[in-house]
């Protein structure tokens, strides 16, 4: 048996803990900058706001009160999360952290006469009680169907939290009529094809479909996924943060950017922002993408432009001078005067760990030297705050961003503690 716990509209829960006065009253949460819906609660869903919808598009709806909205307050939604997981660790023999706000938990240690369903609730309830924060707890066979579980509670009060799917007949029944689109790694593409070739709109679709058409279809992942569909579990249980493949760091910019050197110190300082990250997981990369894009609701066609930029280091390198002096470079090509720049950022791609680098055979570059410097420069930015030091192009101030809305650091800053007054 594997669970999903899943954080119900997680963001806003986030916001409602510390202000309970919002408990069934529409809330929205914005993404950087004020721009979009990122979460929603349900009443705010009901009112027809859509996720990634443009804020001034339900402006109105905050003018008249009917919304609360939020600025992202990414300091307290992480913190919040390592309180659920610390939470859910009480429970269970190993924990895989999925996201912010989804961990699978891993319950083939415990014992076979387990009630399940009783279980599921009472984490449920315990998260609830010790967080604040309203968990779904799905329990099935696979994966995949604890995620279909866990969905099962959000949509039915009944299940108080928690729901344990393991007999057939009671998977078959839920799939009958699960939209193919939300089964977990079916995606957009796929469902859309399904639904316009093939007439399959639910996931009851795809299970009573042979293998061997999935396989045609899809390949080999479609067929781990129908697969774990019919309760065999194919997709591994990883209770070890993974390094990550591609490391991203980009924003959108509160105000256009015409002026260069601004767009040069800020990339720069995203560049270092992903180095750091590279390093911390002990990885070095072989390739970064910088790119650099518009408004995209400009008025004027003519001044809009993405461009992106790959560079291929013959060394893999974790150096942020290396690195960061590609960026500068690749910009410097990129950057059209007259233009205001809304968004950019660098992708580190190619990542391998460090211990695996294989040098080019004319490399000049003095490893040892930059190894070392950068063990300094981590050091210092762990111990005084990040951006403390860091190269000579890069913004030390750090991203100033549109937070209109932002609510208090409640449980990561002090002078946002909650103060109670007798």
């Amino acid at each position: 048996m594997f669970a999903l716990a899943d954080c119900n509209n997680f963001f806003v829960s986030c916001e409602r803990v510390f202000r309970p006065d919002l408990e069934g009253r529409p809330v929205v949460v914005l993404s950087n900058n004020d721009g979009c819906a990122i979460a929603r609660s349900n009443e705010a869903k009901k009112l027809g706001v859509k996720m990634g919808q443009p804020m001034f598009e339900f402006r109105h709806l905050i003018e008249s009160g009917a919304v609360t909205v939020f600025s992202s307050n990414f300091s307290l939604y992480g913190d919040m999360s390592r309180r659920v997981q610390m939470t859910l660790s009480r429970f269970a023999p190993a924990i895989e952290v999925y996201s912010i706000d989804e961990s699978f938990i891993d319950l083939r240690g415990m014992s076979p006469d387990t009630d399940f369903d009783r279980w599921a609730k009472n984490v449920s309830r315990e998260c609830r009680r010790c967080t604040g924060i309203p968990v779904s707890v799905g329990v099935s066979p696979t994966k995949t169907l604890a995620k279909i579980a866990s969905k099962l509670c959000k949509q039915y009060p009944a299940t108080r939290g928690g729901c344990w799917m393991h007999r057939k007949q009671d998977v078959e029944k839920v799939l009958r009529t699960f939209p193919i689109e939300d089964i977990w790694g079916i995606g957009r593409r796929y469902s859309k094809r399904f639904k316009g070739y093939f007439g399959m709109n639910t996931a009851w679709d795809f299970y009573t479909r042979d293998e061997s058409w999935v396989s045609s279809e899809m390949g080999i992942g479609g067929v781990r996924i129908w697969k774990e569909l019919h309760g065999m579990p194919c997709i591994e249980f990883e209770d070890t943060e993974q390094a990550k493949k591609q490391i991203m760091i980009s924003r959108t910019f509160a105000k256009e950017i015409t002026d260069p050197d601004d767009l040069s110190a800020h990339v720069s300082m995203f560049c270092a922002m992903a180095v750091e990250k590279l390093r911390k997981q002990g990885s070095c990369c072989g390739s970064v993408t910088t790119f650099i894009t518009t408004n995209r609701f400009h008025k004027d066609s003519g001044r809009s432009q993405f461009e992106s930029r790959l560079t291929q280091f013959p060394t893999a390198t974790d150096s942020t001078i290396e690195i960061n002096a590609a960026v500068m470079r690749t910009l410097q090509e990129m950057f059209r005067k007259g233009y205001g720049y809304k968004r950019a950022g660098v992708v580190l791609g190619d990542i391998i760990q460090a211990d695996k680098v294989q040098m080019a055979f004319f490399d000049d570059v003095d490893r040892e030297r930059h190894a070392r410097l950068m063990s300094v420069m981590d050091s210092i930015n762990r111990r005084d705050g990040r951006n403390t030091i860091g190269v000579a192009s890069q913004s030390l101030d750090g991203i100033k961003m549109n937070r209109e809305h932002l609510s208090p650091c409640y449980t990561t800053d002090w002078n946002d503690i909650p103060v109670v007054h007798c």
